[in-house]
């Protein structure tokens, strides 16, 4: 029974008094989530209710505190109301007391979104598990004939590559390697911190052996324990037809290589392709333009056009008009998703000859006066 004068810390977590230890953290966690203060702002009866539920479990959770709560109905020097000690939201956990990252993830995990305080829980990973390089990136420049016909590209790729020396080990052949006797070869550290919401025990990367997990006797010459050294790697990339600037490549297995046994990563080709001067681009699409003659545009002609596979025969119709598109379907890009190929848009330009001969001169008068032109000359 509580002492006269003290609430009952029991009824106050809202738990029996033959509660388990674990039955007391978990009534614990619910009700600091309900009315902690920062799901509660402004709210004093929260707040103070707040405090109540920390002395309790302050006292509750300790099995020392709590046989002699169930005693004497008070632990050491409580005062008259029976809650001083929890000292609010800033004294959060009371004195001496210790929590976890695991338990502040439980507790402050509705509160600061998923994960919870810290990053909520973490797993220490094995640093001795085998992990996957890191991916790389390089950038091709082609030109616009190359992205049409597709073409192989060599390049030097700089990457941390698997020391030869020593395996990918870190250690010196021949040297001793041993499990590091500091964190027993998790390659993680615990220690206690002081907080705002009290001492909090984190996990730091391990000191002694930086993490590895593993002690050498003697580091390997060549990388220098790492395990992995920079190299230049000669790299042939196939580029397929159809390809354009943003195209994203993947060369599977030619990133950095991998940690521990582990996989190696990729390599991402991003290609750019170069202006040309006799074609723009625009998706599958090509367009260029051609200068007819005025009789070729009045009449009719059938005139030549380039394209990447040689000159293709474009017919112009009689009285095609200056600006007119006509189009040579099939004879644009590759598509890379996909079959065939886009179309070439031809942009019909008439010129205007500056020079004219005497003959052309009257020749054109003659074409004036028949169609009551007024001309100059």
């Amino acid at each position: 029974m509580a002492a006269p004068g003290k609430k009952d810390y029991y009824e106050i977590l809202g738990v029996s008094r033959g509660a388990s230890a674990d039955e007391i953290k978990k009534a614990y966690r619910t009700l600091t989530r309900k009315y902690h203060p920062d799901a509660n702002p402004g709210n004093a009866e929260a707040e103070a209710k707040y405090k109540e539920i920390n002395e309790a479990n302050e006292v509750l959770s300790d099995p020392k505190k709590r046989a002699q709560y169930d005693q004497f109905g008070y632990v050491g020097d409580v005062p008259p109301d029976g809650f001083g000690g929890a000292g609010g939201f800033g004294g959060f956990g009371g004195q001496g007391q210790t929590f976890t990252q695991e338990d502040l993830g439980d507790i402050f995990g509705d509160l600061f979104g998923a994960g919870g305080f810290g990053g909520g829980r973490r797993r220490a990973s094995n640093p001795n598990a085998p992990r996957r390089g890191a991916d790389l990136e390089a950038t091709v420049k082609i030109t616009l004939e190359e992205a049409y016909r597709g073409v192989k590209r060599k390049l030097e790729i700089p990457r941390l590559d698997t020391c030869k020396h020593c395996g990918g080990s870190g250690a010196e052949p021949g040297s001793k390697v041993e499990t590091c006797p500091t964190c027993r070869g998790t390659g993680q550290m615990h220690e206690v911190v002081n907080t705002p919401f009290g001492q909090m025990q984190q996990t730091v990367t391990c000191t002694a052996c930086h993490g590895k997990g593993k002690i050498v006797d003697k580091v390997c010459t060549e990388c220098r324990g790492k395990g992995r050294v920079k190299r230049i790697q000669n790299v042939e990339v196939k580029i397929p037809a159809g390809v354009d600037t943003g195209t994203r490549l993947r060369v599977s297995s030619k990133g950095e290589a991998g940690i521990n046994g582990g996989p190696a990563g990729d390599l991402f080709i991003l290609t750019e392709v170069m202006p040309d001067s006799r074609f723009t681009r625009k998706g599958d699409d090509l367009n260029t333009t051609v200068e007819i003659s005025f009789p070729q545009a009045a009449l009719g002609s059938e005139i030549k056009v380039d394209t990447f596979d040689g000159t293709e025969k474009l017919d112009i119709p009689a009285g095609t008009q200056a600006g007119s598109k006509l189009r040579i379907r099939g004879r644009g890009m590759p598509r890379l998703k996909g079959k065939g190929n886009g179309d070439m848009n031809i942009l019909v330009k008439v010129k205007v000859p500056k020079n004219l001969t005497a003959k052309e001169r009257e020749l054109l008068k003659e074409l004036a006066k028949e169609g009551g032109q007024q001309v100059n000359g």
